[in-house]
């Protein structure tokens, strides 16, 4: 068990205090105390791990379940003696263009948060350094605890979208750059449009869905979240309403430059078969005076003359000229 925890502390008035391995006498002793709660993280647990967790903290075993097999949206779940909220942090690879996200699982309780991590990105020691240099925050309890890392989840989101705002007008500059003629080019954009637009789908997958805990938790009812706790918890959901804002807009925007992508290749097409028709009509002109006269009938009228070869020469050059004006006039070629 001690492999999976990565922090556990009690915070006394705000003030941290280091607890011992085992942590269910640091529990009892937080809950005895009255002003003291008991900070859990703990990094993808199996379940035996997690078992002893489980007992001693009484956590569901519902969501128990979904904090062990992860893959979970979003969500807030009011138990009996606990509240579980799933988070998704979510990080920008700039070099790679990829959205990765990880799930943050919170078990906040009478005197204790639990917090569960699964994948890379994980905002838990900053907000847990940035707590700590603030025990008038921490004085709050464990709702205090549950509104910072929400609101560092959050804010990390508008961070990420500003990102991906970046890549986008890049992405925009590169479809509407003058026409490239290369066909390897134009199958690479519609390949980063698509790529883009399955990054964009990542972010929704994080941010949506948790405009209703974030409402909930705004709203009286919510055991173990303080009244004063929801002034807090609207302002996240103020930027949560920014962030999905940003990713609609994102969203949209991909699917205009997608439509204006593939308008253009269908505008491409058609210059391109105007082209291979006008130079087929001026390859046709001569072909067929050339295919009339080699069919070799003596009665064929000129056939004797001494002017008509270089006269037919003549006549298929000017043919050959006006044709190219007129199509060059038209813009096909």
């Amino acid at each position: 068990m001690p492999d999976v925890i990565v922090d556990c502390a009690i915070y006394r008035e705000g003030r941290r205090h280091e607890c011992a391995a085992d942590f269910s006498h640091a529990l009892d002793e937080a809950r005895a105390d009255g002003h003291s709660f008991l900070w859990l993280g703990i990094h993808e647990p199996t379940q035996d791990e997690f078992d002893r967790v489980r007992s001693q903290f009484g956590l569901h075993p519902l969501a128990v379940e979904d904090a062990l097999k992860a893959h979970q949206r979003p969500k807030l779940e009011v138990y009996d003696d606990s509240v579980f909220v799933v988070l998704k942090p979510i990080t920008y690879d700039v070099t790679a263009d990829t959205v990765t996200s990880s799930e943050l699982m919170v078990f906040v309780g009478d005197a204790f948060v639990v917090t569960v991590r699964h994948g890379t990105a994980s905002p838990l020691t900053a907000v847990r350094q940035r707590l700590e240099h603030h025990p008038e925050i921490l004085r709050h309890g464990p709702g205090a605890v549950l509104y910072a890392v929400s609101d560092a989840v959050v804010d990390h989101y508008i961070e990420v979208a500003g990102e991906l705002q970046v890549d986008l007008e890049e992405l925009e500059a590169e479809v509407f750059a003058p026409i490239r003629r290369s066909s390897q080019n134009t199958r690479n954009t519609a390949a980063e449009i698509y790529a883009f637009k399955r990054e964009v789908l990542e972010f929704r997958r994080a941010t949506v869905p948790l405009t209703d805990p974030m409402h909930r938790l705004q709203s009286p009812g919510v055991p173990f979240v303080h009244d004063h706790a929801r002034p807090f918890f609207r302002d996240v959901g103020d930027h949560l309403a920014r962030a999905n804002e940003s990713v609609e807009g994102l969203d949209r925007l991909l699917s205009d430059i997608l439509a204006a992508h593939l308008a253009q290749m269908g505008v491409r097409q058609n210059d391109d078969m105007r082209k291979i028709s006008a130079w087929a009509a001026l390859a046709a002109v001569p072909t067929l005076i050339a295919g009339i006269y080699g069919m070799n009938f003596s009665d064929m009228p000129e056939l004797r003359w001494h002017l008509g070869y270089p006269a037919i020469l003549v006549v298929m050059a000017l043919i050959e000229v006006s044709l190219f004006r007129l199509f060059k006039r038209r813009g096909w070629l």
